[in-house]
């Protein structure tokens, strides 16, 4: 398929596209190739091939959201910078 200046100028109205006299020739060219490239592919037989999702057939693994206190009151506590016996003390942020 081969695209004329014609044609592009409707693709770049239709795409709102302000297209300066010199760059057309290099649109052109690249346009051509991309769909010279799309008519390869349309040539591959793909009868059979079912169409893809993912690349990949990687599953996630799940694992079940359960709630565990691994450390004390007390581990907590010992690397806060403020501290009282019971909570970390931060600075007010809230007037």
């Amino acid at each position: 398929m081969k695209i004329d200046q014609e044609s592009l100028k409707k693709i770049a109205n239709l795409a709102r596209l302000e297209i300066k006299p010199d760059e057309e020739d290099a649109l052109l060219a690249s346009m051509d190739s991309v769909l010279t490239w799309m008519d390869q592919l349309n040539e591959i037989n793909t009868e059979g091939v079912e169409p893809l999702t993912h690349i990949m057939d990687e599953v996630n693994n799940w694992r079940e959201d359960v709630g565990v206190n691994s450390l004390t009151r007390e581990e907590a506590l010992a690397n806060a910078p403020a501290k009282n016996d019971t909570y970390i003390m931060v600075p007010k942020v809230i007037e």
